[in-house]
């Protein structure tokens, strides 16, 4: 099957970001103290939650992602995510939402979007003053959820 010039370039983005992250989380776990986890690092609840503000303000600003929260009840999307960082970054939550992919099925949901979300959080995260390590690692942590957020597309 021949892929139009633009799935390459937006696989090898993908496929890019993932290298970073995981190179900068494996750099940052080298700096960091074994028993700080990194919920600790991120911040905890307050910045998670800062994060997620700061994170929903984006995606309202960006017209080709936040048509995937039409339909959405941003309180419960937000406490949810906050909930999902938390537990990913060995915080005293327990995510109780659904799996990702049945979240996130048929939303028709493509690579650039998926892609400009993590840009998104990136920067949320920058924002509220997250040190690149964490940031990555985080990253690195929510990077294998990838294939079944996209997995019933």
């Amino acid at each position: 099957m021949i892929y139009p010039r633009t799935h390459y370039r937006t696989r090898r983005g993908l496929i890019a970001l993932t290298f970073i992250a995981v190179a900068f989380s494996l750099i940052g776990c080298a700096y960091q103290s074994t028993n700080t986890t990194l919920y600790e690092r991120l911040g905890g609840k307050t910045t998670i939650d800062a994060v997620v503000e700061n994170l929903l303000y984006r995606i309202a600003d960006d017209p080709e992602v936040v048509v995937f929260f039409a339909n959405t009840n941003i309180d419960l999307f937000a406490e949810s995510l906050a909930s999902q960082l938390c537990d990913v970054s060995d915080g005293p939550c327990h995510y109780e939402g659904p799996p990702m992919d049945r979240a996130h099925q048929h939303m028709g949901l493509t690579d650039v979007h998926f892609n400009r979300l993590v840009e998104h959080l990136d920067a949320a995260m920058q924002e509220e003053g997250i040190a690149l390590g964490a940031r990555n690692e985080l990253l690195g942590r929510l990077a294998p959820m990838y294939t079944d957020v996209m997995r019933l597309q």
